[in-house]
């Protein structure tokens, strides 16, 4: 083995053993570095290499913890086609300073209008900040703390659900609540006013929130708490999707 092979491998081996993958690719920086450069730039050329691979690692991690549907983006959105909206208010709220200021977002439209693609779209923004992102539809998060419940297993999903930075608690709307999911739910949601951040979308006004809860004293707190510091999105209008069938038709 001819020396140049061999300090290539005594690299790989010392990058696996400190946990620095992206220094196996210092021929990659060789090339590339101007020829005058210091073996410092070389290093700090290196160094952010590394910082870039653990950042994006990072990313891809907090994009599968928050368990998406699916991965949407505000790119693949048309944000002028929103009446009571503006562009500028969403791309406000996609540098998520809503989370660092532990404020809610709530989405109020009918059916179609885009609120969950855009809940994840801000959801993605977040976790591509390092944020803690936890993504449900309503019914599956109801179920899922009835049956920790059940399983004796609910304070350790409350604290799971607690370290989140922003919960996304999506189709507030298909289905009501009894009063054991309407305790729970409430109790996840006042648990985190003014210390964590809720994204709620729903398509009902909150005047019709009684359909989906036994309690209507319950309704009130909670509306009060989501909708304290928050920002309240009016996203009624005609259905994208029928846009979009009638366009293809």
């Amino acid at each position: 083995m001819n020396s140049i092979n061999l300090n290539a491998e005594t690299i790989a081996l010392y990058a696996k053993q400190l946990r620095l993958p992206s220094f196996n690719r210092f021929e990659d920086v060789i090339r590339q570095l101007d020829k005058n450069k210091s073996y410092e730039h070389f290093l700090i050329e290196l160094l952010k290499l590394e910082s870039l691979s653990r950042m994006e690692s990072s990313q891809k991690r907090k994009i599968n913890a928050a368990k998406f549907p699916y991965i949407k983006t505000f790119d693949e959105l048309d944000l002028s086609r929103y009446e009571h909206v503006s562009e500028a208010y969403f791309h406000e709220l996609s540098t998520c300073d809503f989370v660092s200021k532990r404020q809610n977002v709530v989405m109020i439209g009918n059916t179609g209008r885009g609120k969950t693609h855009c809940s994840i779209a801000l959801g993605i923004k977040a976790c591509m900040q390092g944020m803690n992102v936890k993504f449900y539809t309503a019914a599956n998060l109801s179920n899922e703390l009835i049956e920790a419940m059940e399983y004796k297993r609910l304070l350790k999903l409350e604290k799971q659900l607690d370290k989140a930075d922003l919960l996304i608690i999506d189709e507030m709307s298909y289905l009501t609540f009894n009063r054991h999911q309407s305790e729970l739910l409430f109790k996840v949601v006042a648990d985190r006013a003014e210390k964590r951040s809720v994204i709620v979308s729903t398509n009902l006004k909150f005047s019709e929130w009684t359909t989906l809860f036994e309690n209507e004293t319950m309704v009130a707190a909670l509306v009060d708490r989501l909708t304290f510091r928050s920002h309240v999105l009016n996203m009624n209008g005609t259905s994208y999707r029928s846009e979009h069938s009638e366009e293809h038709q």
